[in-house]
């Protein structure tokens, strides 16, 4: 299987631009720059880049040195991941993530997701982001699980049995691994649960095959691994919800509870950055794996198999 890989640009280029990005209402904040420094060290291990000393570049500027579609695509998708950084948001930062796309001549990303936010409020980009996602939820779920178990009405006991078999399968295997993280977390079993469950079969098996724990800090680290393996549609829009959700705050999904500036806690932008280079040499997207084929094959080497390199500091040290 092939994948349309996430390809970080040239940071002697990049990096200026990001900071001319965010360079606004007094320059940028803390947090925005915390994740930038990340991504400079852990992306483009380029620790000669001084975000503190470099001379932001501006959008037009930038757009004369920065050819090529998916390149400047990319930057866009890296602009609004330090947008969503900034708190309290302002008009001025908005504006000039538009400015960044316009110039570049980008127009497929949802760039409008923060204005949205400022000038209409939360509920709005939660109808809008919920509508959005909708319509690739069958491409984030799990591949012999769509068809029949995309959406439930009630909980269905068969679904529930057939993945708690799982457990019986050997010790080390993904099967047995994928039990434990439910029953370490607490988590009822999809089919038990009836929020999408072909989706949340695929998030959490991938959840056990990358090793991030079901955290706040863990599911951004989670999303920027899988969009960083496959930058597709499906796993930007996955990510770009999963930071409403955990970082600005802007969101909640079902149960899960809108979070504020997880990216300005300790190491957490270390998390990310490290999830971004682990992904891009990740040899598939995870997110279109049958992971239940290969259930009963030991997690290790499923992780070997994908090029899932080890996390440098583990969340969970015994994973069933």
């Amino acid at each position: 299987m092939t994948t349309d890989g996430f390809t970080p640009g040239d940071a002697d280029v990049f990096v200026p631009g990001l900071l001319g990005a965010i360079d606004v209402d007094g320059g940028p904040t803390d947090e925005q720059l915390a994740v930038l420094r990340a991504f400079v060290t852990h992306l483009w291990r380029r620790p000669d880049l001084d975000v503190d000393t470099l001379a932001p570049l501006g959008a037009h500027e930038l757009a004369a040195r920065l050819p090529g579609d998916e390149t400047r695509l990319r930057f866009c998708e890296m602009v609004m991941t330090l947008e969503l950084c900034r708190h309290p948001q302002s008009a001025a930062q908005v504006s000039c993530a538009e400015q960044c796309a316009a110039a570049l001549g980008v127009t497929d990303i949802a760039v409008e997701t923060t204005r949205t936010a400022l000038e209409q409020g939360s509920a709005v980009v939660t109808i809008d982001l919920e509508r959005i996602y909708g319509e690739v939820l069958p491409e984030v779920s799990e591949r012999s699980l769509r068809d029949r178990y995309l959406r439930l009405e009630e909980p269905d006991p068969a679904l529930g049995d057939r993945l708690r078999a799982l457990g019986d399968l050997p010790e080390g295997s993904l099967g047995r691994a994928y039990i434990a993280f439910y029953q370490r977390n607490g988590f009822d079993l999809p089919g038990d649960d009836i929020h999408l469950p072909a989706h949340y079969v695929n998030h959490d098996m991938n959840h056990v095959i990358t090793g991030y724990e079901p955290t706040a800090p863990g599911e951004i680290a989670r999303s920027g691994f899988l969009v960083a393996a496959n930058a597709a549609r499906h796993n930007w829009l996955e990510f770009l919800l999963t930071m409403s959700i955990h970082e600005s705050g802007v969101l909640t999904h079902g149960e899960i509870r809108a979070k504020f500036a997880t990216l300005s806690r300790p190491d957490v932008s270390d998390l990310l950055a490290e999830g971004l280079d682990r992904g891009r040499r990740c040899t598939v997207d995870l997110s279109q794996v049958d992971h239940l084929a290969i259930a009963g094959e030991p997690l290790a080497a499923v992780r070997e198999e994908f090029n899932v390199v080890p996390l440098a500091h583990p969340m969970v040290t015994d994973a069933g």
